[in-house]
């Protein structure tokens, strides 16, 4: 397995209520290719599921294939309802390089499975990020600046929302938006309030959009009757949670706020957790070279998780 190229591919689905809709989903995707399913998480507020599942490049395009078309068989837009935005059944398919592989490739890859969904399934396909053909769909943001119900009519009299593969006209699964980017955090911050307003004025400040933070996307939503901050930490590097929850945390007290609670959806890479204790605890980046696993790692060629037991 060491020597194979490995690619992660996160899709996002409409659909966070029905159970046996995501697992329906997860099964076609899980037994389309030998893929390894790493991750499925489900919110019934944003009415959105995230799996996450890597394997070898072909695998994972047959699998991201067969989730598509399962999303496009079981979920009618028409009648969907959630928190989050979304232009589709299978609403953003992403590519993310692992291991022996590049962004360019996986770029690549994502305009394959955009042509196919496109010929063989009749879904009009958006690409983004890494994979766009047009330099103003790299923006996720772009691609979904019309929601469903408004894409209806733009992308049959708007040139601008023409897609890249299928048809100009949307059925009850939508549109499609399949691209490639690095590896992306996911992460809600929830505050002691139910006004939103609150929440979208944090959300403002802080994300990149709006002049604040680089690299961050974010969004004020009402979840569960509590005001949220939706956020995507689109390279963590660049931006670390510390940096990004210090920021939330000062703009929520300027509202009279507090966040209350956090959460993550799907998987997150170990170095922006560690980078982030090393920041709450004032230590320099360089000392994750003295964290035991890692030391063990780097002398035995093997990293495992060491439980100690009192």
């Amino acid at each position: 397995m060491a020597s194979q190229q490995l690619v992660e591919c996160v899709p996002n689905f409409s659909e966070g209520r029905r159970p046996d809709v995501v697992a329906a989903i997860v099964t076609a995707i899980t037994t389309a290719a030998p893929v390894h399913l790493l991750d499925s998480s489900s919110d019934p507020d944003h009415n959105r599921s995230v799996v996450t599942f890597a394997g070898e490049p072909q695998a994972v395009i047959e699998a991201a294939f067969a989730g598509i078309h399962a999303a496009a068989s079981l979920i009618d837009l028409n009648v969907h309802q959630g928190e989050h935005p979304r232009i589709g059944a299978a609403d953003v398919v992403p590519f993310v390089p692992l291991r022996g592989i590049s962004l360019a490739e996986c770029a690549d890859l994502a305009r394959r499975l955009g042509q196919r969904v496109g010929d063989e399934l009749g879904l009009p396909v958006y690409l983004y990020e890494a994979a766009a053909l047009r330099p103003e769909r790299a923006n996720l943001a772009v691609v979904r600046a019309d929601p469903y119900e408004r894409l209806r009519e733009t992308i049959i009299n708007d040139p601008q929302r023409t897609p890249d593969f299928g048809p100009s006209a949307l059925g009850p699964a939508g549109a499609v938006a399949i691209g490639a980017r690095g590896p992306l955090i996911a992460f809600n911050a929830y505050l002691d309030t139910d006004d939103v307003t609150v929440a979208q004025a944090i959300a403002r400040v802080v994300r990149m959009s709006g002049g604040g933070l680089p690299h961050l996307k974010a969004l004020g939503l009402l979840v569960n009757g509590q005001a949220q901050v939706s956020m995507n930490v689109t390279d963590f590097r660049q931006t670390s949670l510390f940096v990004i929850m210090d920021a939330v945390r000062r703009e929520a007290a300027k509202h009279g706020a507090t966040v209350t609670h956090t959460e993550l959806i799907g998987l997150i890479p170990q170095a922006a957790l560690i980078e982030t204790a090393l920041a709450h605890l004032g230590l320099p980046l360089e000392t994750s070279a003295q964290i035991l696993e890692n030391r063990l790692g780097s002398v035995t060629g093997d990293y495992r998780e060491i439980l100690f037991n009192e």
